[in-house]
């Protein structure tokens, strides 16, 4: 999205407005409340708007939201033209957002970290020093050792 304040402005709407519409007018069945629109982004020239979702569910019920979200399109962006009022109303663009899986691939990998921490923890109780209990030498010892 450029930084256009008015381009921002419409993607904010476009957001509440196709979410508003999936919640209430929409009766598809594969668009349920299991669909959540995450963010909108709008060109610099207003022309298309790319809307990001997320599906909560399997890979089955991703592809039927998918399905719906395409054949509902016409019907969302005539939504958004009218609570809009621009001349030209966004062709709308609907992509699956990603940050579900990146947070659970982030989950898994702090999850592994912590078993390795506890390995470490489990290891380290009771373990003695592999040397002497202070291995540096002071002065006083080098003095003593000349004499």
């Amino acid at each position: 999205m450029a930084d256009n304040p008015r381009a921002k402005r419409l993607a904010d709407l476009i957001r509440e407005v196709v979410a508003e519409k999936l919640m209430r007018g929409i009766k598809d069945p594969r668009l349920g409340t299991r669909v959540t629109i995450t963010d909108t982004r709008v060109t610099g020239d207003l022309r298309e708007a790319t809307v990001f979702y997320t599906v909560l569910g399997d890979d089955e019920e991703r592809a039927a939201a998918a399905a719906g979200l395409e054949s509902a399109k016409g019907v969302l962006r005539s939504a958004v033209g009218a609570a809009a009022g621009v001349k030209h109303t966004p062709s709308l663009e609907f992509v699956a957002d990603a940050v579900p899986e990146n947070a659970k691939s982030i989950n898994d990998a702090l999850e592994r970290a912590r078993a390795k921490d506890e390995q470490v923890r489990s290891a380290s109780t009771g373990a003695q020093y592999a040397g002497d209990a202070d291995p540096y030498k002071k002065d006083s010892e080098e003095e003593d050792a000349e004499a």
